[in-house]
């Protein structure tokens, strides 16, 4: 039967840099100071005009494909997590599958905000659990946030960017998934998201004229600590799940919104920060992409996981939604 395991990544990025600097241009205020004492963000890319959700993941999974020796046909399945889609309807991971030469090949969007790629992977592990036929799944996150930026608002503008971030699952002689874990803070569903274009709102002619364009937007405030927080007790229960202790993992990936709560949780874990890589720094956020793109640039650094480590992933999003998973590296 095979149990779930990870062998291959691939991240991409598009070609368009926005430093700090130009962002202060786009806003029309200082924010470059500001973005590297307080968040640990230094730039960021941005999709250009004729690019979408779905290039960002074909880019993505081309490179996780080359890496495992497969070709787009052999993907028995791709799960796409993302809250920026192409449309409404129909799913990302189609159109993503068509630009592929995959028509054959099935796939379907999951949306839990940012820990969106968490959940995607427990999916795609349980699907290899309980189906014998399934050899490979593409586990792809995607972000193209920089098409809902109001660029009036420093405190969104500057910290989204776009990207994408693809594994593949396979089988494996050995247990490799070791568990997951999930909550949600549903009362904070109207916290932080894209609150206009949808069936709630729809972007009538009135509707844009009174609140302007779908735009992301922090609606309600949330307190600084709520992933320090919250994110132990999350650790906790998916390490006790595998009979093992936090200091017993070699690599946690963390949402990567902001350095300075990474740098906490690791502290308040007793654990070196070494062990948990960042990337906003130069990517900006990337929402559900985030973790996996910090774990293939882990990897081409030549600090990502060996044979054997123990790697947990732990995001969280809007909702507010949390997941994390553990796995033993193949």
């Amino acid at each position: 039967m095979g149990f779930p395991c990870i062998i291959a990544t691939g991240k991409y990025v598009p070609k368009r840099l926005v430093t700090n600097r130009e962002m202060e241009t786009l806003v029309g205020q200082p924010v470059d100071e500001w973005l590297q004492r307080n968040v640990g963000i230094k730039q960021r890319y941005f999709i250009e005009e004729d690019q979408t959700t779905s290039d960002l993941v074909v880019e993505a999974v081309k490179i996780a494909l080359d890496r495992a020796g497969l070709s787009a046909n052999q993907m028995d399945l791709l799960i796409c997590s993302t809250d920026t889609p192409d449309w409404f309807s129909p799913a990302t991971a189609c159109a993503t599958l068509s630009k592929l030469g995959a028509n054959n090949i099935p796939g379907f969007d999951i949306n839990s905000a940012c820990s969106g790629w968490v959940n995607a992977l427990d999916l795609a592990a349980r699907r290899i659990v309980t189906d014998n036929s399934i050899r490979y799944i593409v586990v792809a996150g995607a972000y193209a946030m920089s098409r809902f930026l109001d660029m009036r608002d420093k405190y969104t503008a500057t910290l989204f960017a776009d990207g994408a971030g693809a594994v593949i699952l396979s089988r494996a002689d050995k247990q490799h998934w070791l568990g997951s874990s999930f909550k949600s803070f549903n009362e904070n569903y109207d916290a932080l998201g894209i609150f206009y274009g949808g069936a709630n709102c729809p972007a009538t002619s009135e509707n844009i004229a009174s609140f302007g364009t779908p735009a992301v937007k922090f609606a309600k405030k949330i307190p600084a600590e709520f992933n320090r927080v919250h994110w132990p007790a999350l650790i906790d229960r998916t390490c006790e799940q595998a009979g093992v202790s936090p200091e017993q993992v070699d690599h946690f990936y963390f949402t990567q919104l902001n350095l300075h709560t990474i740098r906490h949780v690791m502290r308040d874990m007793r654990q070196p920060l070494a062990k948990a890589h960042y990337i906003m720094d130069k990517y900006g956020y990337t929402g559900s992409a985030c973790l996996p793109m910090t774990l293939d640039d882990a990897i081409e650094q030549g600090i990502g996981p060996k044979s054997g480590d123990l790697l947990l992933f732990t995001a969280s999003g809007g909702g507010i939604t949390m997941a994390s998973s553990l796995w033993k590296w193949l």
